[in-house]
């Protein structure tokens, strides 16, 4: 697959402050590929969207969308992407209608049938002012205008902020269907449920730093090996710290929880050499495993 985003030590430090609000930024985002953009609240997600769409521009590095230079090429680059701001600022006199109009202007949808689909979808409320709507009825406004010309590449910050479960659900499938199609979605969330059910992979910020990436799948597969353990005496901290596939391990008390990979007999052959009380196995929510990046740092807001 062609790669659709392309990062490279992206940076941005705002005014003369000595803090990045983003920092050394590297990843790529693959055409039909959903790159889900993970973070607390001011982990430094809506700067690289508004880096990327060029409403700020980087203090170092470089980024590249479809082959073009953000900064260089954004006008260019703004015909083929597909943008919903966090943060929807509509003509509050406009009627939702009048609004995708002038949408429609700017980047012509490419028929105004999958305009309508989208509309009836969503049940998007096209008469009334802007200014009346509720936030989740501009919201369905917001996600009909950044897709309705099918781009090439959309660049979404919080994009089911405010929506419903149904229509969460309903833009669930519309990802989904633009995978299909070919088209490349970065998308940022704080929703950690969100991203495990609509992304492929998804790369986690922590004060303006990409701290890791992961495949969600792999992650799943990673959650699926943890194991609750009750000891009848101390546990045998060190012995199970040595034993090959352990990833981590906590307790409290004489229990322990652990977090492994491969095969288990090197695990099971240490814990016959103790007496356990019980066992469990267990499905590792995904939101225990990202939150491992965030131990000590505050969690989510």
């Amino acid at each position: 697959m062609s790669v659709a985003i392309d990062c490279q030590k992206l940076s941005k430090r705002y005014g003369r402050s000595k803090v990045y609000a983003l920092k050394d930024l590297t990843l790529q985002v693959k055409a039909g590929e959903i790159y889900g953009f993970l973070g607390p609240n001011g982990a430094g997600k809506s700067t690289t969207i508004r880096t990327l769409m060029n409403f700020i521009q980087p203090t170092a590095g470089s980024a590249t969308i479809l082959g073009l230079d953000i900064v260089k090429d954004s006008v260019a680059i703004k015909r083929s992407v597909g943008y919903m701001s966090g943060e929807l600022s509509m003509y509050p006199k406009l009627t939702g209608a009048q609004f995708l109009d002038y949408m429609d202007e700017l980047q012509p949808a490419t028929s105004q049938a999958y305009r309508q689909e989208l509309v009836k979808r969503f049940k998007a409320d096209l008469n009334k002012p802007l200014g009346d709507l509720s936030r989740g009825n501009r919201q369905k406004i917001g996600i009909v205008q950044a897709f309705m010309h099918q781009p090439a590449v959309l660049i979404l910050d919080e994009p089911t902020s405010g929506l419903d479960p149904l229509m969460q659900e309903v833009f669930y499938e519309l990802m989904e269907e633009t995978k299909q199609r070919g088209a490349a979605v970065f998308s940022s969330s704080h929703i950690l449920g969100e991203v495990q059910k609509m992304c492929d992979r998804v790369g986690i910020i922590r004060e303006g730093k990409l701290i890791a990436e992961r495949v969600v799948a792999d992650m799943a597969t990673e959650a699926a090996q943890t194991f609750d353990i009750v000891f009848k005496e101390a546990p045998p901290l060190s012995a199970l710290k040595k034993v090959k596939g352990l990833q981590s391990a906590s307790h409290h008390g004489n229990t322990v929880t652990i977090h492994f990979h491969g095969e288990l007999s090197p695990l099971f052959a240490e814990l016959a050499k103790h007496k356990i009380l019980k066992l469990d196995s267990r499905t590792l929510d995904l939101e225990e495993v990202f939150l491992r990046f965030y131990k000590d740092k505050g969690g989510w807001e």
